[in-house]
């Protein structure tokens, strides 16, 4: 596959479509069979409230993988993701409802780099807190 958007279609401040991403207790279940990370504090709430957290929380590469998403749905072509990193910086908390929590993600180009290649710094919050810090992607596009 190749990147749907051209390098010379964007500019320093091109802002990728913003998206939202449910969490539910469900959703983790399911990732940790996928992942094999059963570690309890992301499915025991009594569990994780007993190790100082403040409920059940998201794995962090679930969280950073439902952040690049905003850059390979934009992309059209995940293998155009050459590069990515983030510090993690405040848990996403997941609830014990019918809702969970919502990761909230939006992302702009930052700078235009050599080869068709762009840096894309992305902003990643749920309930209001930066949940992901230094969120950066390297992407090479068509």
């Amino acid at each position: 596959m190749t990147a749907k958007i051209a390098y010379g279609d964007v500019e320093v401040g091109t802002e990728l479509p913003a998206q939202s991403f449910p969490v539910t207790r469900a959703t983790l279940v399911r990732y940790a069979g996928a992942s094999g990370d059963f570690n309890p504090i992301h499915w025991n709430e009594r569990f994780a409230v007993e190790v100082g957290l403040p409920n059940v929380i998201a794995h962090g590469m679930f969280t950073m993988a439902e952040a690049i998403r905003v850059v390979t749905d934009w992309t059209g072509d995940p293998g155009a993701v050459v590069e990515y990193g983030v510090r993690f910086t405040r848990p996403v908390v997941v609830p014990n409802d019918d809702e969970g929590a919502v990761i909230e993600v939006s992302a702009k180009v930052a700078a235009l780099l050599e080869d068709n290649r762009v840096r894309v710094d992305l902003l990643a919050t749920s309930g209001g807190d930066k949940v992901l810090g230094m969120s950066r992607a390297v992407v090479q596009l068509g």
